[in-house]
């Protein structure tokens, strides 16, 4: 993916009482097209227009930034005032009319989403339907495993052009202010994701209510901070040295106001402790000094020491003697993810698909088992794309469930159909959202025994659409492990066609595959159910 971003500055656009508009930037290429991305976040909402060109990389046209506080409400109550509803809904308009400026009438081309402070309130569902009612704009609530893709998806073209970080083990952090998101990666593989109740405006709301001294709330941040850092630390496996990769407006400022920060494109590399020591100077600044020295709001002002301490403490504990800051930021990840047209790349494929192993290995799976019968269930719905009518993603989805169909034996091999669903639903897939784990759980709870029945705890949350993929991905499936009854991975070459009410699989280089039978022909109820045929397995040998 190539990125250009011109003249970025090293911290987001300013906030004003107002969002900044400037005069449209046309579209150069005559096949790009222009899209917007919006990110409601806890202290402002934020917007990037770009122009995607027909190779999927994408140019920065405009940028523009506004305060509002979500976060302050949701951190303190856990419910967005109504007064800060509507200050988003009306910059939300404004948004929308800059985008019509630009050309961006419709909503294909525009992704908006909102992360925790919308996330967690509990009046979450009223404020997405309220944006919609005052803008026509859908709001996506992203949950934390969808923060993480989308981080990964900005930051990976940074590390992979950047000579130091293309190999080496790397922590990826982004202190925000509602939570920290940590990714580590080595050549481009994702070994860990997860996202952490650690954030700037989180921090400040939760001592402001203790009404002590600022020195002691400064001490009280700094315990939590390194309480937290602590368990990141231990959820990394440290074996290794490591680099560190920060992402955010609060090091991007830090880093344009310390003399020793080396600059290059899209990177920067500076000393932790230079980086301690210019938190240290502006702890002791009032709010209104520091807007007042480095042009940022209250809001910046208010999470701006809490956020670089989380980077230093961090940073320490991972001995790093630097810090690379990276130029990017969720509206980057945004918009990779529009040029790509929302599929899933070979590659990104092939990191979920490790994600998945790795949860396997640690249930103790099976993995030749696992492995071939994927393999099969990828053959098998490559052969039926005409019955059944589902897209790619729902090929990497019963892949997943291929892989991962015999875990629950860990716990117990009794109902491990029931188990492997549990340990599945409770597990952290990189790349996968809610929704992706929850389909990729069911498809292996019906891998066995019953059919899908509408009180089935997951099953009945779904919509139609839904609900019939996983009805069509469970009835492959089980064919898939019929055909490995015995487990030797002796059928391996099957070609799959209807012929009137049948599917016909046949298999070559086997001359007795009565075992196989049997089992495909007790497996294959759910199919016939689900796809109005039944199913033989027949060998061309003779």
């Amino acid at each position: 993916m190539h990125i250009d971003r011109t003249e970025r500055l090293p911290t987001d656009t300013p906030m004003s009482s107002s969002p900044i508009i400037r005069t449209p930037t046309p579209p150069t290429a005559p096949s790009a097209r222009t899209v917007a991305v919006v990110d409601i976040g806890a202290t402002s909402v934020r917007m990037a227009i770009a122009e995607i060109d027909i190779r999927g990389s994408f140019r920065i046209l405009e940028e523009v930034s506004q305060a509002v506080s979500l976060g302050k409400d949701t951190f303190t109550s856990q419910r967005i005032r109504r007064q800060s509803i509507e200050e988003c809904a009306v910059v939300l308009k404004s948004y929308r009319r800059l985008m019509q400026e630009f050309g961006i009438s419709g909503t294909d081309h525009v992704r908006v989403v909102a992360t925790s402070a919308v996330r967690e309130a509990s009046n979450r569902l009223a404020f997405i339907d309220r944006m919609y009612i005052a803008t026509g704009l859908e709001v996506e609530s992203l949950d934390e495993a969808e923060v993480n893709r989308i981080t990964y998806m900005g930051i990976q073209p940074l590390l992979q052009s950047n000579p130091t970080l293309a190999s080496v083990k790397t922590v990826v952090v982004e202190v925000g202010s509602g939570s920290t998101e940590v990714l580590v990666v080595r050549g481009g593989n994702v070994l860990f994701s997860n996202t952490y109740r650690l954030g700037s405006l989180r921090l400040t709301e939760q001592v402001d209510k203790l009404h002590t001294s600022n020195a002691k709330q400064r001490a009280i941040i700094e315990t939590q901070i390194h309480r937290l850092v602590h368990q990141i630390y231990e959820h990394v496996d440290s074996d290794v040295s490591v680099q560190m990769v920060a992402i955010g407006g609060d090091v991007r400022l830090a880093a344009a106001n310390l003399p020793d920060a080396h600059f290059n494109k899209q990177m920067c590399v500076v000393p932790v402790e230079s980086l301690a020591e210019f938190a240290r100077s502006i702890g002791v600044l009032k709010e209104d000094e520091l807007v007042a020295r480095f042009g940022i709001s209250y809001a910046e002002a208010e999470t701006v020491w809490p956020g670089l301490m989380s980077y230093v403490l961090i940073a320490k504990e991972f001995q790093c003697d630097q810090i690379h800051i990276a130029d990017t930021n969720l509206r980057d990840g945004l918009l990779s993810d529009l040029a790509l047209r929302d599929s899933w790349t070979a590659e990104f494929r092939n990191q979920i698909i490790r994600s998945a192993i790795n949860l396997g290995r640690k249930m103790a799976f099976d993995e030749t088992h696992a492995r071939h019968v994927a393999t099969l269930s990828r053959k098998l719905f490559s052969d039926l794309a005409t019955e059944h009518q589902l897209d790619n993603r729902m090929e990497l989805i019963l892949y997943l469930a291929a892989l991962l169909h015999e875990i629950g034996s860990f716990i117990n091999a009794r109902s491990h159909h029931k188990h492997a669903m549990y340990i599945i639903r409770n597990s952290e897939l990189f790349g996968l959202s809610v929704r992706d784990v929850l389909l990729v759980s069911l498809v292996v709870r019906y891998h066995r025994r019953s059919s899908p029945q509408p009180d089935h705890e997951g099953y009945a949350t779904l919509d139609r659409n839904d609900r019939v993929a996983v009805a069509k991905l469970a009835a492959i499936l089980r064919l898939a492990i019929a055909l490995d009854e015995s487990r030797s991975q002796r059928i391996s070459n099957i070609v799959s066609k209807r012929e009137g009410d049948r599917l016909i699989i046949s298999t070559h280089g086997i001359e007795d595959v009565s075992l196989e039978q049997l089992t495909v022909r007790h497996s294959g109820d759910l199919f016939e159910e689900v796809f109005g045929m039944n199913v033989l397995l027949r060998s061309d040998t003779a």
